[in-house]
């Protein structure tokens, strides 16, 4: 009696163990997804991923010095010309040292003003001594005496020349770097980013982050990172179709614009600081034709390429 108890109670054990496992276990379904993915779009085809850029690539605008910021002009999404203001630093002090330089360029003008009326003056006595000469009035030492004055007053007014000429140049310095406290755009394009604001300080010594970001955005390309085992297969001009991800059934053509010719480690988009990468990609650039206005900059796109 005592031997059936135990292996009903064995028995029991087990298949509540048997329940409790078989309840845990996770429920598996075959779904289909929310978006299907996107279609090649060729017979032949090497699939990538790319990255929509401006044709001008992303300029990072830097500052010429550290400073103060004072204004900030441009704003994100503006569309902006060549030579239009972006921001100003604060130019007080370079105001005042293009002021203390024009001070200086102006008392060197009157310097050589005088270094000029002396030698004007030294040679209508040296002219007047050599007449007098003549009629032995005047000895020939008076005579040299006065031209040797008169060659002296004419090296001074080179040297006030030359002083006059260095205060110009360094005039010209300041009035350079005062101009080059109000930062311009470099390019005819748009502003992407905006990452300083009035007041905020531009720090010395390392590398300060972009304080802006332009770029020319008619037309668009996109940066498309081919495996390098598939690079081979990719001719340069071959026709290229762009997807935008979660819009499978909107098809972008693309056209080629170049092969960038070094081959380069894959950028991974995970942010893990220990991750590895052991894959290279060939980039190629293609273009987006104009009148597409729904991409932006930093978008990804599966591209189909058609292959050889």
């Amino acid at each position: 009696m005592k031997h059936h108890l135990l292996t009903a109670l064995a028995t029991l054990a087990g298949l509540l163990a048997a329940w409790s496992i078989a309840r845990t276990q996770p429920q598996r379904s075959l779904r289909d997804p929310v978006v299907p993915p996107a279609r090649p779009a060729f017979e032949r085809t090497v699939a990538a991923v790319g990255m929509i850029e401006p044709s001008s690539e992303i300029i990072t605008v830097g500052s010429p010095h550290p400073g103060l910021v004072a204004a900030v002009m441009a704003k994100a999404g503006q569309a902006i010309r060549s030579g239009d203001p972006l921001f100003q630093l604060d130019d007080r002090h370079l105001r005042a040292a293009a002021a203390l330089q024009q001070s200086q360029v102006d008392t060197a003008k009157a310097r050589v003003e005088t270094a000029r009326a002396q030698l004007e003056d030294l040679s209508d006595q040296l002219a007047h001594a050599e007449k007098l000469e003549s009629q032995t009035v005047v000895s020939t030492e008076e005579v040299t005496r006065k031209r040797f004055a008169a060659r002296l007053a004419k090296a001074r007014v080179t040297e006030a020349e030359a002083e006059r000429d260095a205060a110009a140049a360094s005039l010209r310095s300041a009035e350079t770097e005062l101009e080059r406290s109000l930062v311009r755009s470099p390019i005819d394009g748009t502003v992407l980013q905006v990452k300083i604001k009035p007041g905020e300080s531009i720090a010395t010594g390392a590398a300060p982050g972009p304080l802006m970001l332009l770029g020319r955005l008619d037309p668009l390309h996109v940066r498309v990172d081919i495996d390098e085992h598939e690079g081979a297969r990719v001719a340069a001009g071959a026709p290229a179709k762009g997807h935008v991800r979660g819009h499978p059934q909107d098809s972008i053509p693309l056209g080629f614009v170049r092969v960038e010719p070094l081959v380069i480690p894959k950028k991974s988009l995970t942010g893990d600081a220990g991750e590895r990468v052991d894959t290279r990609v060939l980039q190629a650039i293609y273009r987006i034709e104009p009148g597409r206005t729904n991409l932006f900059p930093g978008q990804q796109l599966d591209v189909f390429i058609e292959a050889r």
